[in-house]
């Protein structure tokens, strides 16, 4: 077994790196975490109010980043950030498919059709348009790279609150452990995260419907508190890393021990 050292260096020195929903939340974070480890970024969100923000944002800190208004519902939009990515950099050697949206809270009785496909088309058929977009980069400019998936610990288990966005994202966990083995041979690593309660848009627009969702949440976590979007982030950034070179197909918990 050999040992590689990592003295002093920033996690992803010379890295181009994708990222969705990055206007706010853990992929507004995921900007800034990734650029002060040294990676060039291509931001991706629906919102530009929201993206112009999180650029100028890294840029102040002296980061590199680009961004592109893409809707994830929009396939063709999703294949055409990755290629921006390319263009604008050169290469693509990461990606952090991180975008994505929620349903109404309640039973999947209570679920229109048209807001299953909402789901389906943001919160998983964009993971598999983005990842076979990805990898293609990938291939043809890096040669090697990683992909990180953000799914959620509601997948992990029954979700009776959330039981469409739970689905989707157990989907996510499938695509990312196929997608592991396919391309693990041509040492393209594909893992997912599984956040638990984080301080995003997303909770709050949850806890709308739900009041004292948090504080339920948090009594349920071991750490006893929610996580702050930067730490998702971080673990988003160490998979993507060469220091997880032997890390692939898995879904890394970043929950406060709430599944323990």
């Amino acid at each position: 077994m050999s040992t590689t050292t990592f003295p002093g260096a920033a996690l992803l020195t010379g890295k181009v790196a994708f990222i969705s929903g990055a206007g706010r939340g853990i992929g507004a974070a995921a900007a800034r975490v990734f650029t002060r480890e040294g990676a060039r970024v291509l931001l991706a969100a629906r919102t530009e109010s929201e993206l112009k923000a999180t650029a100028e944002d890294v840029r102040a800190a002296g980061g590199e980043a680009e961004y592109l208004v893409c809707d994830l519902a929009d396939t063709a939009a999703v294949r055409a950030a990755i290629e921006q990515t390319v263009s604008r950099f050169g290469r693509l050697d990461i990606a952090f498919n991180n975008g994505g949206t929620i349903q109404r809270p309640g039973p999947m009785d209570g679920v229109e059709e048209s807001e299953f496909d909402r789901i389906y088309q943001v919160n998983l058929k964009s993971v598999w348009t983005a990842m076979t977009a990805e990898v293609a980069a990938i291939r043809a400019t890096a040669g090697t790279g990683a992909i990180v998936n953000n799914s959620s610990i509601g997948s992990l288990r029954a979700n009776p609150e959330l039981p469409i966005y739970a689905a989707m994202k157990r989907g996510v966990n499938s695509l990312t452990a196929s997608a592991a083995a396919t391309y693990g041979p041509e040492a393209i690593r594909v893992n997912a995260i599984a956040p638990g309660n984080t301080r995003t848009e997303m909770i709050r627009a949850w806890e709308e419907n739900s009041p004292g969702l948090r504080t339920r949440l948090e009594s349920l976590t071991p750490l006893g508190r929610s996580a702050d979007p930067e730490e998702i982030a971080q673990a988003a950034a160490w998979l993507l890393s060469d220091r997880a070179s032997f890390v692939t197909g898995t879904v890394l918990r970043v929950d406060g021990g709430a599944r323990a």
